[in-house]
């Protein structure tokens, strides 16, 4: 492992834990965003982060391309519940296969805070507030989310890219206190 990757690598990391924190905080959400994505500082998940590395985007994306799936998102998806990943699961009706369940406010919430601070981390100064939305855009052909989720997720991409951080940091906050979408 080169150096120079560990170092970027850690840097990029916390660079982006550090501002979902600050977030989280200014939401009301304290304790997520003190454990926001402590997994990624884990032999599991820092040493193919490290391994990947290549600062512009996410090293899952790279370990994806060249073995056809990613171990370290496997295992970070699957102990961070601020991922709609995580809720996915059989229903009770089988017939149906894998679908997504509704995730609880707080980790919605939590999912918003995380997709702004990493368009913001990988983007640099090319980050505008429509880039969280253009990212969703292009994904969400290939979402297995719940139908709830996905809505609220879309109504705050929409409302940052048109209102900014302020509302809907905002608004985000008057949910939570309401506790319910």
């Amino acid at each position: 492992m080169r150096f120079k990757n560990v170092w970027g690598h850690f840097k990029t990391i916390t660079a982006h834990k550090l501002r979902v924190m600050k977030y989280c905080f200014s939401v009301g959400l304290l304790k997520q965003g003190l454990l926001h994505d402590l997994s990624k500082y884990g032999p599991e998940e820092f040493i193919p982060g490290v391994r990947y590395y290549q600062g512009t985007r996410s090293p899952n994306a790279q370990e994806r391309e060249e073995n056809g799936f990613s171990k370290a998102w496997l295992h970070h998806k699957g102990r961070n519940k601020h991922h709609y990943e995580y809720w996915i699961d059989f229903t009770t009706d089988m017939s149906k296969g894998l679908v997504g369940h509704e995730m609880p406010l707080n980790y919605a919430v939590e999912m918003v805070l995380d997709r702004i601070a990493a368009c913001k981390t990988y983007q640099g100064k090319h980050y505008t507030d429509a880039s969280p939305w253009e990212y969703y855009a292009h994904c969400s052909p290939y979402m297995v989310i719940a139908p709830e989720t996905g809505k609220f997720l879309e109504k705050m991409l929409l409302m940052l890219k048109s209102q900014g951080e302020k509302k809907t940091f905002a608004y985000m906050k008057a949910l939570l206190k309401k506790e319910k979408y």
